[in-house]
């Protein structure tokens, strides 16, 4: 049998009436008990936002409104990672503080002033994800106290750490069928494990 012989069209079938389409955004529902890996954002598929150190905190909000994200990953010239910013870390009361304890306009602020450095974050291992389901990642995150939780994988050639995933409360929320539109970490747990509490 030659390799022409032994291919099987697949079979095809009529588009129904009501015939939709996926697009980007489009997420797929899961339970408490589902892989973790179906609500993580991998970045094999979805490019990471990224900005540098030296930007405004309004260059870094408009960068954020215009991905639809509310991280970003804080890159040197080497495209390294140096930190992380996200949306409470611009619009919450730190820069009113930062202005008010050290003087200066609050357009002259800099992600630097205000984002999270690179030894203050806190890495997961994919591997642990692979294991995990989505309560676990909610217990993760709550655990934190943070909206965001990255996970990282080694380069098996040169053994760098690099950040592979990224979690989101929100987009775990969308996930869980819950209007999750809040920053507020206290709030957004609240529904989520309320949500989680009606499957048991």
């Amino acid at each position: 049998m030659t390799a022409e012989t032994s291919r099987k069209p697949l079979p095809p079938f009529k588009a129904p009436a009501g015939l939709g389409y996926v697009e980007p955004g489009t997420y797929e529902r899961v339970s408490a008990a589902s892989p973790a890996i179906r609500v993580m954002t991998s970045l094999r598929q979805v490019s990471a936002g990224t900005i540098r150190p030296d930007a405004t905190i309004a260059e870094a909000t408009q960068t954020m409104i215009a991905r639809g994200v509310r991280l970003l990953l804080v890159v040197d010239r080497d495209n390294l990672v140096v930190g992380l910013i996200t949306a409470r870390d611009t619009q919450g009361e730190r820069p009113v503080r930062l202005v008010h304890e050290q003087g200066g306009r609050f357009e002259d602020l800099q992600v630097r002033d205000v984002m999270t450095p690179r030894d203050a974050i806190d890495l997961i291992e994919i591997r642990d994800v692979m294991r995990a389901e989505v309560r676990d990642i909610v217990a993760t995150l709550k655990d934190q106290g943070r909206q965001h939780a990255l996970v990282a994988d080694t380069d098996p050639i040169t053994a760098q750490i690099r950040i592979c995933g990224i979690f989101s409360a929100t987009q775990i929320g969308r996930q869980l069928g819950l209007p999750v539109q809040t920053f507020e970490v206290a709030k957004t747990f609240a529904e989520i494990q309320a949500a989680l509490a009606k499957e048991y």
